[in-house]
């Protein structure tokens, strides 16, 4: 790869990366060379990889925001992709539970959300429908949206890679970027495997996307915190407790949605997750512990400040982390028959939440755009289920930042 040139080189190969280069290289087909880098030997390794794989509908989001406009439409454009690709994907449904009259008003208002960002299908249902639904599940109310579904978003990526490389444009693996230098229209990509030249850079490093920003010299004002969100997955004899999707309704102060219940495309029920400050921004076992990492988030002003805030959660999430006991009675509240013995250790994944200075949490995506640059700074879910939507607005920035022609 030594010596290449490209007009766009994109950084990172999970979906959101992919997704730009494909629609890229099929915007302009011709006279606009681009290429693709990922630090790993597999594709979609990281956030990607680790997710439940949840086809999300669109209720969660404030109307208006870039999530609420990304992820209907975006989950809309996924399902015709797999259509059209082969793609395994189930339509299973989702209900949202409240077990606490407190809850009631906020599943209001998610409903409200939901209508308001045109999620077909919602219907606010009493405990009789819902047993019909999920008939070991206790709620007072719950929400069912009938479009969520379930998918495995690494054979998704593979497909957006697939078809990135058939119009032309070029994937290097093993390709970590240790720095980013030159003049206009010239940086030099410097990685483990050489180096490339580039007129444009677009970053969807996801956990480093702050790091490829900074070594352009920009100035963010985030910092990437890992979160590691652990997982228990459900014993076989156990798995008949689970339909579709069970969600407990989420604290608004929190942007983390609660342990759920998530049948797996691939047949498995996964229990989980929570969300635990973790060492290393890799950091997918309490084991993984990076020294550098840590003392860069523990040196962030925005950590404390954030911390300040949410100290109480925090606490909460670790004593659910090392407390299996804890972990079972928050999931006792959807489902009253789960008992330790119906749960085995699972997974888990690493969430890069960009922080603010100012300590508040970026609960939208966060996209830097520059004349020689574009950022993907924060995409937290619906990132996935959106990956299309949103390689299609980065690829309008790139045509207006970039002036491509063609």
């Amino acid at each position: 790869m030594n010596s290449r040139e490209y007009d766009i080189v994109i950084i990172g190969g999970g979906i959101i990366g992919l997704s730009t280069a494909m629609q890229l290289a099929r915007r302009f087909p011709q006279g606009c060379s681009i290429a693709v880098l990922e630090k790993e030997k597999d594709l979609a390794t990281h956030q990607t990889g680790h997710n439940s794989g949840v086809i999300h509908s669109g209720i969660y989001y404030r109307p208006g925001s870039q999530k609420s406009q990304f992820c209907v439409g975006g989950a809309q454009a996924l399902m015709r992709f797999c259509d059209e690709n082969e793609i395994e994907y189930d339509q299973c449904g989702k209900t949202i539970v409240a077990t606490e009259e407190s809850e009631l008003p906020r599943l209001d208002n998610l409903y409200e959300r939901g209508v308001a960002n045109g999620v077909q299908g919602l219907e606010m249902i009493g405990p009789e429908r819902l047993q019909e639904i999920e008939p070991h599940t206790f709620g007072l109310q719950a929400l069912w949206s009938p479009t969520t579904g379930i998918i495995d978003y690494v054979k998704v990526s593979e497909a957006y890679a697939s078809r990135f490389q058939d119009s032309g444009g070029d994937i290097y693996m093993d390709a970590a970027v240790r720095s980013i230098g030159g003049s206009a229209g010239a940086m030099t990509i410097d990685t483990s495997r050489g180096s490339v030249r580039a007129a444009h850079v677009i970053n969807c490093a996801g956990l480093y996307a702050d790091r490829i920003a900074e070594m352009m010299g920009e100035r963010t004002g985030v910092r990437i915190i890992p979160f590691r969100g652990e997982y228990y997955t459900l014993r076989p004899e156990s798995q008949h407790l689970v339909k579709g999707l069970i969600y407990p309704v989420p604290d608004p102060r929190f942007p983390f949605l609660g342990v759920h219940y998530t049948r797996n495309i691939h047949g498995y029920v996964e229990a989980g997750p929570n969300a635990v400050l973790a060492f290393a921004r890799e950091g997918y076992r309490k084991s993984n512990v990076d020294l550098g990492e840590s003392v860069g988030t523990f040196t962030y002003p925005g950590f404390w400040k954030m911390t300040a805030k949410h100290w109480r959660t925090g606490v909460s999430e670790m004593h659910r982390s090392y407390s299996k006991n804890v972990f079972v009675h928050d999931l006792q509240k959807l489902i009253p028959e789960i008992r330790d013995e119906d749960l085995a250790p699972g997974g888990s994944g690493v969430r890069a939440q960009a922080v603010a200075t100012d300590g508040a949490l970026l609960d939208d995506f966060s996209i830097l755009q520059g004349q020689q640059a574009i950022h993907v700074l924060n995409a937290p879910s619906p990132g996935a289920t959106s990956s299309l939507s949103i390689g299609q607005h980065i690829m309008n920035l790139a045509v207006e930042s970039f002036e491509l022609e063609g």
